[in-house]
């Protein structure tokens, strides 16, 4: 058996996390089986204002990178060299005009080059990482799935069983539709809700192009929008990712505990001890995403998963 330690690195849009993972496999295999080292994120709003500017804010750019000098810390304690480091950023980094600022930051912090992806990778390792973990644990759920992976600026649906059938990445995300629809309202009002549902029903629209999102026999939701949503449908007082992980949401509660946090104001959210603080603001249309294309693919169901597109990195180092 031969064991390999990696680091990977998702920055998004809302958050940068770390993973820090034993990879194990037959001699000459493909890895078989993981284990976390160490695993985190920190809410550091990348995508402040890019859907406006088009830029990176400087002040969005700084608290990124002190994140990432904690991680590096992290990374060389654990004695991860830079060869099975991978940093992957996504949907901020890709659409704003100053990234070459963010890569020259991070390069100079970690040693490593983030890899901009496009939303096409980006879907992939979404899938790689929600479905590796699936089959570890022996969940059996009928196959083919549809992953969507909520995140800060985009989301990824991937079709796929054994292999991917076919994937897209739209341009919706909690923070995005935040930032363009629920700015300043405290509650949102029913017609700011209609703008942003209108808005998501045209990224389905654009997914379903290239994805048959009715194809699917069982819906993985990935991320924190969905994680929040499952951890409030549920009705943890404190977040449990274990009780999360692989847990299974109806519709009827995603419509319930949507509705509740668009009716909620700012000061209710918070008092919400599951919701992470960085998530308070934007965690109303992160669930307005999940609430629409459950109704739109009539999805009885989601099955919920804390792996997500950093599993898929840890998996992509050693592939």
């Amino acid at each position: 058996m031969t064991t390999t330690r990696t680091a990977a690195v998702d920055c998004g849009t809302n958050s940068i996390r770390l993973l820090i993972a034993d990879l194990t496999r037959p001699d000459g295999a493909p890895a078989a089986t993981s284990r976390d080292v160490d695993r985190r994120m920190t809410i550091v709003r990348l995508g402040q204002g890019v859907d406006r500017t088009g830029r990176l804010a400087p002040e969005a750019l700084e608290r990124t990178f002190a994140a990432c000098r904690e991680y590096a810390e992290l990374i060389r304690s654990h004695g991860v060299g830079p060869e099975r480091t991978r940093f992957v950023a996504t949907s901020a980094s890709r659409d704003a005009e100053n990234r070459d600022d963010f890569v020259r930051g991070v390069v100079d912090i970690l040693g490593v080059e983030p890899e901009v992806v496009t939303g096409d990778e980006e879907a992939q390792l979404s899938f790689t990482g929600a479905t590796r973990g699936l089959t570890a644990a022996g969940v059996r759920l009928e196959q083919p799935y549809l992953v969507v992976d909520i995140g800060g600026g985009s989301t990824e649906f991937v079709l796929g069983d054994d292999t991917v059938r076919a994937a897209r990445s739209v341009d919706v995300g909690c923070v995005r539709l935040t930032e363009r629809h629920f700015a300043g309202a405290d509650p949102v009002t029913p017609g700011q809700i209609a703008a942003a549902r209108a808005d998501i029903e045209r990224a389905l629209d654009l997914a379903a192009e290239r994805v048959p999102l009715d194809q699917a026999r069982t819906l993985v939701g990935l991320a924190g929008s969905v994680t929040t949503v499952a951890a409030l449908a549920l009705g943890l007082t404190e977040y449990d990712s274990a009780r999360i992980h692989h847990s299974r949401i109806s519709l009827d509660q995603v419509r319930e505990v949507t509705g509740g946090l668009l009716a909620a104001d700012h000061r209710q959210r918070a008092a919400l001890p599951v919701i992470h603080p960085g998530r308070v603001d934007v965690i109303g249309a992160g669930a307005l995403v999940l609430l629409a294309l459950m109704e739109r693919t009539g999805a009885a169901e989601v099955v919920v998963s804390e792996h997500d597109i950093l599993d898929g990195i840890a998996w992509s180092i050693v592939r």
